[in-house]
């Protein structure tokens, strides 16, 4: 599997990232092996957790794979520490939750340190330059390598990875943010992306299947055995069963026809090759799964291809996101 830079850092990763949000939750640790292993076996490094994951287990299962069955060395390590079960406070990004959470990570995954530690989210409740003072910790005390954040909005990623570049060397610079980014949830593209793409910071997609309606599984009806008919995941996927999604998801459909492709290598290819994207992170439920997922490594969508599914896809982009002058 390809490489690629990790924003302007030089930590490379697969172009195909390994999400383990259902580990220890949907996904038992037999299937995670499985997924492991083919993920290894097929070029791929960048596996993604967070230590909200199954409330610790995602990376508990992981910690337990690790030297096993792949070796530690040839695996960049991701996890995330700041969300918090609290439904009065989401986030908490202050110094001393983020360094425990960090030492408890380490402990659950059996290692001494992670190649790229994300602050899950932005805490408006506590001053940023605490929450980045924790990143520089971490990194100076040789337990994280790389350091990133997620879900940060335009102005917040633009703050925070300003205020880090404003010292070199002393303070780390963020190498990644991770967010949501697929044809069907284009909205990164107004701020964040820019942003990211001028302060040198790689993009790591999440849901870059659009939570999987992409597949086209929910072209004619929903699935039985589907996330969308599941109690937990349902209110997840519904936001994306909509007529607007549904043009998208044809298009899509059609692309694959024309190219003796699957929907899922089309949707997959079209963010992977988007310009600031590093690296999708795909979850799934099997290595089966995982594996058609993997195919897309042989796949670059044609010019017309991908200007076709960008037209159709394309959000609603005014003032001031736009260019005044083309307004």
């Amino acid at each position: 599997m390809e490489q690629r830079h990790l924003g302007h850092t030089g930590l490379r990763v697969s172009r195909i990232g390994l999400g383990t949000l259902t580990w220890g939750r949907d996904t038992d640790e037999h299937d995670a092996a499985d997924q492991l292993k083919a993920f290894w076996e097929a070029g791929g490094t960048l596996v993604d957790t967070a230590d909200v994951y199954g409330a610790g287990e995602a990376e508990y299962v992981l910690g337990r794979l690790i030297d096993g069955l792949v070796p530690r060395q040839e695996l960049v390590i991701a996890t995330k520490a700041g969300g918090v079960p609290d439904p009065d406070r989401r986030v908490d990004g202050s110094r001393g939750h983020l360094l425990a959470a960090l030492d408890a990570s380490l402990e659950r995954l059996g290692t001494d340190y992670v190649d790229l530690w994300q602050v899950h989210a932005f805490d408006g409740q506590t001053p940023l330059e605490e929450t980045l003072q924790a990143l520089d910790l971490a990194v100076s005390s040789g337990r994280v390598r790389y350091a990133g954040v997620s879900n940060f909005c335009g102005w917040q990623l633009a703050k925070a990875a300003t205020w880090q570049l404003a010292a070199p060397g002393l303070r780390t610079r963020l190498a990644s943010t991770q967010m949501e980014y697929s044809l069907l949830q284009r909205g990164v593209e107004r701020e964040v992306l820019p942003a990211a793409l001028d302060l040198g910071v790689g993009l790591l997609p999440s849901s870059p299947l659009g939570r999987g309606v992409l597949t086209g599984k929910y072209r004619s009806a929903t699935p039985p055995d589907s996330r969308a008919a599941s109690e937990q995941w349902g209110p997840f996927v519904e936001p994306y069963l909509d007529d607007a999604a549904s043009r998208v998801v044809d298009a899509v459909a059609t692309a694959a026809d024309g190219l003796a492709s699957t929907p899922l290598e089309v949707a997959l290819a079209w963010v992977r090759d988007r310009p600031g994207v590093v690296a999708p992170i795909v979850g799934a439920r099997n290595a089966q799964q995982l594996t058609a997922a993997l195919s897309v490594e042989a796949l670059s969508l044609p010019d017309e291809i991908c200007q076709a599914l960008d037209d159709v896809s394309a959000p609603v982009h005014r003032y001031p996101d736009q260019d005044w002058s083309t307004l």
